[in-house]
């Protein structure tokens, strides 16, 4: 019988005690700060005034050129470290999802923990493939356009339309976060969900909790109460809804659908984020904004429900803006790189940012090029990771960008805005945090 090989005796890079602090000066604790689970608007703002996402991406470019493509391991102590800082490395941590680079990191075990305990996203085998199947069948995983489409868009229509109306001469975040979660209560809970303000309330309270992780005690009684509202929504399984769906699919002891459901309530929340970021986008960006209206003048009020150019637009924004900046994976076994061993049980960081913003190697980091959505590889094979990647990128990687081109169909079809505050223009960088709390528009009626 042959012997296993060898383990590497090499050691991969290891950073400094000064670069390590800055790293989590500069990138760990800004990143945390903004909210993980739930955004602390008073730290997106203060992110935005002084750059703090563009400091991040300037220090990992920084020691990219001190110690190389890494892995750079982190000394700190107690808990094994590294941040990913090679394109190459980023593809094959996500494509070894989950073993040997499992997402179900003990730090985000604790923080999910909070709400959905039983979320695909944390759960280990056979567990995780009964959930993540599960989730790839609601959401029709793979497919620009859901089968259930017609009826998500009528309800995206009928909440603009009350949005615009109600808005007046100006749209503000606050205005549009209530129609966007109306449309989220609708869309996968039913149409009784729509002014159920407690639920999505009820939600945010856990988020703020499991922002702190193992750090804060579970509100393990407000976790019960809102499973049981959740499950009697999906118990009803309204026509036209995602728990009507989900009523008439399979599902085993261990699928756990109110966990997975409330992992579609909170991921939808950034996707408003993206939807209202897109619209400052094409506010300042009058090409793009003609090609844009092009495409919805074409498909017409009745059948919105592919629009490759605004879906790019809206790609584009999480490009800039990554809602998921920081994605964590942790080694279930000791991983063989070519510069050493990478021990079991590290816990691994690809910083989203860093890769969408590197300006030494892009020359489009800082300004709006939805084409490269269009593309069959986005980015010729860049790490572009909006929703992640590999065999745990995001089941909703399709669904939260249809439903934010519609509702940017429906507000761009029929209105002029123009961007009042901050300031955008194609011929300046877009800045590296764009704070959607802020974002301010005057609306008026179309030009013709």
């Amino acid at each position: 019988m042959g012997q296993e090989p060898a383990k590497s005796e090499a050691r991969l890079a290891t950073a400094s005690i000064v670069d390590t602090l800055a790293v989590f000066a500069e990138v760990a604790i800004p990143t945390l700060s903004k909210g993980v689970i739930i955004r602390r608007p008073k730290m997106v703002s203060v992110a935005e005034a002084v750059g703090l996402d563009s400091r991040a991406v300037q220090r990992l470019q920084q020691l990219w050129a001190k110690y190389g493509s890494g892995p750079l391991l982190l000394p700190i102590p107690g808990r094994k470290q590294a941040v990913i800082l090679s394109p190459e490395h980023v593809q094959r941590v996500l494509a070894g999802t989950p073993r040997p680079f499992t997402p179900a990191t003990k730090e985000k075990s604790s923080v999910l923990g909070h709400f959905e305990p039983n979320v695909s996203l944390i759960s280990k085998p056979p567990k995780r493939s009964d959930r993540r199947r599960f989730n790839g069948m609601v959401l029709e995983e793979g497919c620009p356009v859901h089968s259930q489409a017609d009826a998500f868009l009528r309800v995206v229509k009928e909440e603009a339309e009350v949005l615009l109306a109600r808005s007046g001469e100006e749209l503000n975040w606050d205005k549009f976060t209530v129609a966007w979660h109306k449309v989220i209560r609708r869309v996968v809970l039913g149409d009784s969900a729509r002014d159920d303000h407690e639920l999505t309330e009820m939600l945010a309270k856990l988020r703020a909790v499991s922002n702190w992780g193992f750090l804060h005690p579970k509100r393990a009684k407000l976790a019960k109460q809102f499973h049981d509202r959740l499950n009697q929504y999906l118990s009803r399984a309204e026509t036209g809804s995602l728990a009507g769906r989900i009523a008439a699919l399979p599902k085993t002891d261990e699928t756990s659908p109110s966990h997975q459901v409330a992992h579609y309530l909170f991921a939808f929340d950034p996707g408003g984020m993206a939807t209202f970021r897109t619209l400052a986008l094409l506010a300042t960006h009058p090409d793009e904004r003609a090609r844009a209206r092009e495409e919805i003048d074409a498909a017409g009020e009745t059948v919105r429900k592919d629009l490759p150019f605004v879906r790019a637009c809206f790609l584009e924004s999480l490009r800039l803006w990554p809602t998921t900046p920081a994605i964590f994976r942790e080694t279930t076994e000791d991983v063989e790189w070519d510069g050493g061993t990478m021990p079991k049980n590290t816990h691994i960081l690809i910083f989203a940012p860093f890769f969408h913003r590197d300006d030494e190697y892009l020359d489009y980091a800082h300004r709006l090029n939805p084409d490269l959505w269009l593309q069959g590889m986005p980015g010729n094979g860049w790490p572009l990771v909006p929703f992640s990647g590999g065999p745990g990128i995001c089941p909703a990687r399709d669904f939260v960008p249809m439903m934010g081109s519609a509702m940017i169909a429906e507000i761009l079809g029929t209105k002029e805005l123009s961007l009042e505050q901050p300031r955008l223009s194609p011929e300046e960088p877009l800045p590296g945090t764009l704070d959607n709390y802020t974002l301010r528009f005057r609306v008026g009626p179309r030009a013709s």
